[in-house]
């Protein structure tokens, strides 16, 4: 595995990426990893680095580089990254998601597939790039503030994975049953509930990590990948 760090150029200015590359120079499929609150940081560059080595190429965009380029901080920090979320432009996000896909889709080792994958706010992303952007496919974990955005959720044609924790600090189940109700018959999306589930079970060392479900969920997303971009 490689990695590094690039520059997306948009009409507002420029913000970086971290990529991680599968070793050798073969052609194969892209994802972008969209991030929790906390920028790009360790747990956020660990996805990347594991999806590195089942053969995408993965590439992190700086999502809150409006605010502050570089954010790194952890689920220790939970004051400052509320105040980053509220400060974050959902539909200028959106914008740097595309020209991140259009970047990454240009790759010489990418082959023109390319899927993304979200965590909190990068769960309620994924969702919205599924929705608004030319991604191939998505997958949301734990999506905060999904309920809000359903208004136009029967146009979504974008194959669309979503995980649910059942136990949701952050989504009361009312907006769980809302999120199922306007996608759960969609033909191309997929919703996962996880029983017993708090937000963040997938973070390796966050208080609600359960190694067993995140083992479900990841072998999940990575069928789903298989399946929708190679």
């Amino acid at each position: 595995m490689k990695t590094e760090r690039v520059t997306i150029s948009t009409s507002d200015g420029s913000f970086g990426a971290y990529v991680a590359r599968p070793d050798g120079d073969a052609k194969g499929p892209a994802v972008v990893v969209l991030q929790e609150i906390f920028g790009i940081n360790k747990t956020m560059r660990e996805v990347a680095d594991g999806l590195a080595g089942q053969g995408y190429v993965a590439i992190c965009p700086d999502l809150f580089w409006r605010i502050e380029p570089g954010i790194d901080i952890t689920d220790k920090q939970m004051e400052e990254a509320f105040k980053l979320f509220g400060q974050f432009d959902v539909a200028k996000g959106l914008g740097d998601i595309q020209a991140t896909i259009d970047h990454i889709r240009k790759d010489p080792q990418v082959n023109g597939k390319v899927g993304a994958v979200g965590y909190c706010l990068g769960g309620l992303l994924a969702y919205l790039t599924a929705l608004r952007t030319n991604i191939d496919a998505a997958v949301g974990y734990y999506g905060v503030g999904i309920e809000t955005q359903l208004d136009d959720a029967a146009t979504l044609k974008t194959p669309l994975m979503l995980h649910i924790a059942e136990e949701d600090g952050f989504v009361p189940k009312a907006a769980q049953d809302q999120v199922k109700a306007a996608l759960g018959k969609l033909p191309n999306v997929e919703i996962h509930s996880y029983p017993g589930r708090d937000h963040a079970f997938t973070r390796l060392g966050g208080d609600h990590y359960h190694a067993a479900d995140a083992a479900t969920a990841g072998a999940r997303t990575l069928a789903f990948f298989k399946k929708t971009i190679g």
